[in-house]
């Protein structure tokens, strides 16, 4: 029986171009045998949301410093 690889999206969504921890969470996950797509800096929750349709992905993580998570999460889940 063969499991499936967990496909995950690693975002960093807004201004703020501090990239570090995403790229540290992002290795760690696939030290631990996932796939990862990192979209890069500066994503808007547009730009991430379309990203995860197309690459069909399990999870989204996303690497938010300034606190704006509280704003952000609704519009990318919508």
């Amino acid at each position: 029986m063969t499991s499936k690889i967990i496909r995950v999206l690693v975002a960093k969504p807004g201004l703020d171009g501090h990239d570090r921890g995403a790229k540290v969470i992002a290795r760690a996950l696939r030290d631990a045998g996932m796939e990862v797509i990192y979209t890069g800096i500066r994503q808007t929750p547009e730009m991430i949301a379309q990203a995860a349709m197309q690459e069909d992905v399990d999870v989204i993580g996303l690497s938010i410093l300034s606190g704006a998570h509280i704003e952000l999460f609704p519009q990318i889940i919508s």
